[in-house]
């Protein structure tokens, strides 16, 4: 047996010059501040350890002198690789100076990279940055032009175009927990995140490197229940206890139980936002949700649209997610972002982007900062300002529906709201639809070739992505297009029939959104093109719960099929469907009964590997040909 209990001092020791040190916390959460501290303090009294590597995924730190921030200090840091700096400003700044080679690649990539690096592998490959900034026919992810190593290759496997993101060795780790025992097991009661912790430690020694975990306590030896120690004690080389200063939950937070979900807090209800400019942006991007739909909001203005839709009570109809590991619950805003409360589950970050990067999100809703002809997006980089992609790329390149969300103008923008619409009292200084962008962290190129739907939603108008590019779909009442919108952008739209934006989000009262969302008439989803004969069933969202829901659809595909006055082909959206178990068989009689009478060919589509089983295997019984397609373009 061994006692791996250290002082911070003696661990930081063990740090040495060129080393590779990696380093848990996703932005204000769970940061080791206290290890960051003391070997801040070593580099000062000493002049070591220098000419550091730095290797790092959600940006730890408080946006001032905490985290991460601690180690900007000249010849402490040779090269630092990150996924977010938007609360590491320091070291922002010296890659922006070029005091010291600068990398950013998308977070979910370094989430990967640090469970392949664990598994001994070259490097991650995914479909995820192509387009954008990482890729190296464009900037390779390099941020100074002292930065020359290339970190990012371009592949191509069975046809499928690709990025490579090379692995490297990590020397050093600094991680936390809640509680150690003398042998080392971690658990992390106390953290709102499990974060990337095992893997990083596993990648750190399986790299021959070092792990240390900063704890607030120490237990017995044996003592630790083996299914909450998240770390193994196999896996860490040296503990040291930090006092309660360097050890904050969040640096908003000293410690609360609801967001370590070891109790559920009473949630008071949230108050409505006020009838402004984000609230109208929020109003409007809630109007993209659906049923059952599994969400991810982005900081600053979507934010919004949690409120809204609460306000409208359909809140618990959505599962809102974040990226380092969140499901379920009510996430957590300002230096507590990442956090939440009441969450339903809790799972490790490079997890939470194998979901995402598969395609699991119906609809995310991000910032808008800059916008080009094309739909491309800048929120990484303006001038002197290092924000970094963080998870922005893995989200929007794979989530189903993608909403980006922000003013048309910024800087000193003021509007009033009442029933008439949007009145511009001060237009903005700064125009966000340009020429050209400083950085394209979204590819509007790539959305449209794999058919991802994209709205862009500002206070005064609405823009769809196209084929041609940015489309202008919608007005705000009280806007005038050729005084509030075209003038203020760099490039014109394509404009064909702009509608008016929806009266309701401009008055005070709710918007009845419930009604809308849950109350869909199955009549209202079908619809027949005679054009092409195609009867399209769009039972995306439908809870079939008994048999007069069975007798409502049978109803309208007779309507319509008879209306036809021939047999059709139909084509079926079964995504998020729900049938209650007690009338599968009566629905499935009921499919086979349309398909014999009305449909010459059909096409079943659904994303839910359980739906394609348990629907196919009930039509086979009935002789039907069972192939149900994963996305809408294999159906075609």
């Amino acid at each position: 047996m061994r006692n791996k209990i250290v002082s911070l001092a003696d661990a930081v020791a063990i740090v040495h010059n060129g080393d590779t040190l990696t380093c848990s916390g996703f932005g204000a959460n769970g940061v080791p501040d206290a290890l960051l501290s003391a070997l801040r303090q070593r580099f000062d009294e000493s002049g070591e350890p220098k000419e550091l590597t730095l290797f790092f995924g959600g940006g730890p730190g408080d946006a001032g002198e905490k985290g991460l921030n601690r180690l900007a200090a000249k010849g402490l840091l040779k090269r630092v690789i990150g996924g977010h700096y938007g609360l590491v400003p320091k070291i922002g700044e010296m890659a922006i100076a070029g005091e010291v080679e600068a990398y950013n690649i998308p977070l979910g990539c370094i989430s990967h990279l640090y469970r392949d690096i664990a598994a001994g592998k070259p490097g991650t490959l995914t479909h995820v940055g192509l387009g954008t900034f990482v890729d190296p026919r464009m900037e390779g992810g390099k941020i100074n032009d002292r930065t020359k190593d290339d970190l990012v290759f371009v592949q191509n496997i069975a046809g499928r175009e690709c990025l490579f993101y090379s692995a490297m060795p990590l020397s050093v780790a600094f991680l936390r927990g809640t509680t150690a025992d003398p042998e080392g097991n971690i658990t992390m009661e106390h953290e709102t995140l499990t974060q990337d912790t095992l893997a990083i430690a596993t990648a750190v020694k399986n790299s021959g490197g070092v792990v240390i975990v900063q704890v607030e306590r120490i237990a017995d030896t044996g003592t630790l229940n083996s299914h909450e120690v998240v770390i193994p004690g196999i896996l860490v080389d040296c503990i040291a206890v930090a006092e309660s200063e360097g050890h904050m939950q969040t640096f908003a937070t000293q410690y609360d139980a609801g967001f370590a979900g070891r109790i559920k807090v009473p949630l008071t209800s949230l108050q409505p936002m006020p009838l402004d400019e984000r609230k109208v942006i929020a109003r409007r991007a809630a109007m993209e949700l659906v049923p059952n739909a599994v969400i991810n909001l982005g900081i600053g203005m979507p934010e919004g649209v949690a409120s809204v839709a609460n306000e409208e009570k359909i809140i618990k109809h959505l599962t809102m997610t974040a990226e380092p590991g969140v499901i379920g619950g009510v996430p957590a805003s300002g230096l507590n972002f990442g956090a939440a409360s009441n969450a339903s589950a809790i799972i490790a970050m490079n997890q939470q982007f194998d979901f995402y990067d598969g395609g699991g999100l119906d609809m995310a809703c991000l910032g808008l900062a800059q916008c080009d002809r094309d739909g491309n997006i800048n929120v990484s980089r303006f001038g002197p300002k290092l924000a970094g992609a963080g998870g922005f790329i893995n989200i929007t390149q794979n989530a189903k529906t993608v909403v980006f969300a922000g003013t048309f103008t910024a800087g000193g923008l003021r509007v009033s709201v009442d029933e008439s619409g949007l009145h511009i009292e001060q237009e903005g200084r700064f125009k966000k639809f340009v020429n050209t962008l400083e950085q394209v962290t979204f590819a509007g190129s790539v959305a449209v070739k794999n058919g991802q739907p994209v709205v862009y939603v500002t206070e005064r108008c609405v823009f769809h992505l196209t084929g041609n590019g940015l489309e202008l779909t919608e007005i705000a009442p009280g806007i005038d297009i050729d005084k509030h919108i075209l003038p203020l952008m760099d490039f014109e739209p394509v404009i064909r029939d702009p509608r008016p934006m929806d009266s309701r989000i401009f008055r005070s009262e709710p918007m009845g959104l419930k009604e809308q969302l849950l109350s869909v008439s199955v009549a209202d989803r079908i619809s027949y093109d005679a054009l092409t004969n195609t009867l399209f069933l769009n039972f995306e969202g439908l809870h079939v719960r008994n048999m007069q829901d069975v007798a409502e659809i049978r109803e309208a595909v007779t309507e319509k099929c008879e209306a036809a006055c021939m047999k059709v082909n139909a084509i079926v959206n079964y995504d998020a469907f729900q049938i209650d178990d007690q009338v599968w068989d009566a629905y499935a009689d009921m499919a086979t009964e349309m398909t014999s009478k009305y449909y010459e060919t059909i096409r079943r589509y659904t994303t839910s590997a359980f739906m394609r089983m348990k629907l196919g295997e009930s039509l086979r019984h009935r002789g039907l040909a069972a192939h149900i397609f994963e996305t809408p373009a294999e159906r075609i």
